[in-house]
């Protein structure tokens, strides 16, 4: 970091004339950001559009996590002034990345939530930018799928990482749940359970719908470089939406969670997957679940915005490989 910068830089979210550079302006003030990226509605030329999803209106234990985008961009200014290690990538250097804001909608009508979050990814996609959207309880990641197939065709290979398999049975497609989701994602067609996988796993779920799971024992027996051979062997190249839910981690590592489970993953297993898994086919992706109200040390949502980088830079990567930056 900068410290000569940093005296003279501030709020950087709106006063940046580029989407690119880093941002040296003291981590402990200013605006909020994610990674201090610019606020702005202009997709113009922008690869990633960010943007939180401050829903956790289907929960079914503690809620909370409509504070999660919040809390993660706070955390993530930590991150802004440096190039995230371990990658030959640098989102914030080699790629145009904003800060698309939060979605508004009306908390008192949640039948409308869907179609308003499915129209919100809408128009991000067709800008011709991605999103990394910012959670929000894990039902948001049904809508956004919606908007993933109609924009590039279905089915998609889904990589979750999490605690549950969030399969549980539920034929009502208007109710919103957020365990019960991938059914119907499945269901409906929206992704392929043959080229899917779940990593972290290590709750009962009577029918995964044929979905391929790598359960957290299995992680830590094998390793997270042959979890991420198995994985990409299951994938291979076809267009991959990403949802990482922060209890696929450990408590110890994110205890600011609505559903917590012991045995999880660790940060350390959680990094080298997402940096090993450079050169899938990555479409989108969400970091969910964050519950900063569960959490005085604020280390669950410095994990959701570590993990958020990683998937900008996973992302980055791949348009790099492609020729597209």
């Amino acid at each position: 970091m900068s410290l000569e910068d940093a005296k003279n830089h501030e709020d950087m979210a709106f006063t940046r004339d580029s989407h690119r550079g880093l941002s040296n302006e003291l981590t402990f003030a200013g605006a909020p950001s994610f990674l201090r990226r610019k606020y702005t509605k202009d997709l113009t030329d922008v690869d990633v559009a960010v943007t939180g999803i401050c829903f956790d209106q289907s929960v079914t234990n503690r809620p909370g996590t409509r504070f999660g985008p919040r809390a993660i961009r706070e955390a993530s200014s930590l991150q802004a002034p440096d190039k995230p290690y371990g990658w030959d990538f640098d989102p914030m250097n080699d790629m145009n990345v904003a800060d698309y804001g939060d979605m508004a909608f009306d908390y008192g009508k949640i039948q409308d939530f869907p179609a308003t979050l499915q129209a919100h990814i809408a128009k991000i996609l067709d800008a011709g930018s991605a999103s990394l959207v910012l959670g929000g309880d894990h039902y948001i990641s049904f809508p956004i799928l919606k908007a993933y197939a109609e924009k590039f065709g279905k089915p998609l290979a889904l990589l979750q990482f999490d605690a549950h398999g969030d399969t549980w049975k539920d034929d009502d497609m208007e109710r919103i749940d957020h365990g019960t989701m991938f059914y119907k994602a499945i269901k409906l067609g929206l992704i392929d359970p043959k080229r899917s996988v779940q990593v972290g796993i290590r709750t009962d779920n009577p029918d995964p719908m044929g979905m391929n799971i790598i359960d957290a024992p299995e992680v830590h027996r094998i390793g997270p470089e042959a979890t991420v051979a198995k994985i990409k062997e299951i994938m291979g190249d076809h267009p991959t939406y990403l949802t990482f839910d922060i209890d696929a981690l450990d408590p110890a590592y994110a205890p600011g969670t609505g559903t917590p489970v012991w045995g999880g993953l660790t940060s350390a297993q959680a990094a080298t997957m997402l940096r090993d898994l450079r050169g899938i086919n990555l479409l989108g992706m969400d970091v969910v679940e964050v519950n900063p109200s569960y959490d005085t040390t604020g280390a669950t949502a410095v994990a959701g915005a570590h993990v958020a980088t990683e998937l900008l830079c996973l992302y980055g990567w791949g348009k790099r490989a492609r020729g597209e930056l």
